[in-house]
C-alpha cells in the first residue's frame, strides 16, 4: 500500500491543489496522510480545511488520514480562551479573520462550523503502521510511543532532530522547515516551509519519493 505524506500547509491551498494534481494519489488503494499545521499564516486557512474534508467525504475515511499539528492545538485552546497571545503570536490572526471576519473579536462567541468542529477535534496526535511512524513535531527519546506526552508529539525539535536513536521504526514528521526534505537514517523531515516561499512536499512511500513543484525525487 502506497502512503503519501503531505507538510505542513499553514493555508496555502493553491500549493496544496497543484501538489496532489501532480501527484495523483491513488486513494481507492492508498493512503493520504496530513502531518497536521493546516491553518495559519497563509492566506486560505480555512479554504485548507475545506479541501481537506472534502478529500474525507470523497474518498474511504481511513484512507485520508489528518494528523494535528501544534497550529490546531492553539487554535483549539484560544477558542477555549487559553493561551489567546500565543495563538495570535504564532499567525492565527489570519485564521479568525477567514472564519469570522474582521470583527471577529466583537464577536460574544466564535462557534466553528460542525463539519470543521468535528474536523479540529479527531485530528490524530500520530499514526502508525509496522514501518513508519507519522507525527506532527518529532517523538522524545528514550520514550516508546504510547508514553510520548502530545505537547512533544506537537512541538519538539531539536531534542528530536538531532537524535540518532532507532525509534523501531522510520519517523515522518513535519513542524521543522528545511528548504529541502531531511532525511535522515531514524528520520525523514517534510516541512519545506510552504508558506515562507518554499514548496509544499509530498513523501511518497514506500518508494520514499519526493514530489516537489512538478518533479519527483527519489529519496533512496
Amino acid at each position: 500500500m502506497d502512503i503519501y505524506a503531505v507538510g505542513d500547509i499553514h493555508g496555502c491551498l493553491d500549493q496544496l491543489e497543484m501538489l496532489l494534481d501532480e501527484v495523483q494519489p491513488d486513494l481507492e488503494q492508498g493512503v493520504l496522510l496530513f502531518v497536521g499545521d493546516y491553518i495559519d499564516r497563509g492566506p486560505d486557512s480555512r479554504g485548507v480545511v475545506e479541501y481537506v474534508l472534502r478529500l474525507q467525504q470523497q474518498y474511504p475515511r481511513d484512507h485520508v488520514i489528518c494528523l494535528k499539528g501544534n497550529h490546531e492545538a492553539m487554535f483549539l485552546d484560544f477558542l477555549q480562551g487559553l493561551e489567546r497571545e500565543l495563538f495570535l503570536f504564532n499567525g492565527g490572526l489570519g485564521t479568525l479573520r477567514q472564519y469570522w471576519g474582521d470583527n471577529w473579536d466583537s464577536k460574544k462567541e466564535l462557534i466553528l462550523p460542525p463539519e470543521h468542529e468535528s474536523f479540529f477535534q479527531e485530528l490524530r496526535p500520530y499514526y502508525e503502521t509496522p514501518d513508519y511512524i507519522f507525527v506532527h513535531g518529532g517523538l522524545k527519546p528514550g520514550v516508546p510511543l504510547v508514553e510520548q506526552e502530545e505537547k512533544d508529539l506537537l512541538w519538539i525539535r531539536g531534542e528530536f532532530i538531532t537524535s540518532m536513536e532507532d525509534f523501531g521504526r522510520l519517523v515522518i514528521f513535519g513542524h521543522t522547515p528545511f528548504r529541502s526534505p531531511l532525511v535522515m537514517p531514524n528520520k525523514i523531515g517534510i516541512d519545506t516551509g510552504a508558506v515562507y516561499g518554499n514548496f509544499l512536499t509530498c513523501l511518497k512511500l514506500p518508494k520514499k519519493e519526493f514530489f516537489i513543484k512538478g518533479y519527483v525525487v527519489d529519496a533512496g
